[in-house]
């Protein structure tokens, strides 16, 4: 997939302040300090898109992209060291929590987990509700230039170890690093798999029969036409 355009879209404070459904939507989210922004500005190939700060927990709002015009990146605020969250904790906003369980559009979460650390217990935490929650989601180590090779296979290995209880087919696991672009293709490759996917079930699904409402008077039928919400089902 190529990235032919970037734009920012918003800022919101919750879900009902985040844009229409109409676009399928991608969301980053990891532990505070794991690189995200500096991975969203190489997926994306455009440097400043999202706010790199050397201060965690920077991300405070839901800050959607516009990208190609086809699909959005949704950068998400992380857990762990934001102000206010207790340390230790995997516990994140109510906004995101609303985001990931009721967002009809979003196709999947990257969860970005540091390969250059040992399993943390609020990681561990958030990958096990997202998984009791039913929220599609791939599993992004990062930071992979930080270690020599070797300690990294370790703690990501360490890392699938301490879920493998938790559903019989594994997620999908990928490495990457901000620093070299390592990954890029790969993590880019999965959201053109899955538009690609939305694409056709769109195309086999079949048109959805006309509404039969009996109506006594043209004005009627005009009012009722005026009413009506635009179509919000969606192929995903």
């Amino acid at each position: 997939m190529d990235i032919s355009s970037a734009k920012f879209e918003c800022s919101a404070p919750d879900l009902d302040s985040c844009p229409d459904e109409a676009l399928p939507e991608f969301a980053f989210i990891g532990r505070s300090n794991v690189g995200k922004s500096s991975l969203l500005n190489v997926l994306a190939g455009k440097d400043g898109l999202a706010r790199v700060s050397p201060t965690p927990g920077f991300t405070k709002m839901i800050n959607i992209f516009t990208m190609n015009k086809t699909w959005r990146l949704v950068d998400l605020p992380g857990y762990g060291f934001a102000s206010g969250a207790r340390k230790d904790s995997a516990k994140f906003n109510q906004a995101v929590v609303n985001y990931l369980k009721h967002r009809t559009n979003l196709c999947s979460v990257f969860a970005l987990i540091e390969s250059a650390l040992p399993p943390q217990d609020i990681d561990l935490e958030f990958v096990e509700w997202l998984t009791r929650n039913a929220v599609p989601y791939v599993i992004v180590f990062t930071k992979a230039d930080k270690v020599t090779p070797a300690e990294a296979q370790a703690n990501m290995a360490a890392f699938m170890e301490r879920i493998a209880g938790w559903f019989e087919v594994s997620p999908k696991t990928f490495t990457c690093s901000a620093t070299t672009g390592n990954g890029r293709a790969e993590l880019l490759g999965v959201i053109d798999e899955l538009m690609k996917a939305i694409a056709a079930e769109a195309e086999a699904k079949p048109p959805a029969p006309p509404e039969v409402t009996p109506f006594r008077s043209v004005n009627q039928l005009a009012r009722h036409n005026r009413k009506r919400r635009p179509d919000m089902n969606r192929p995903w």
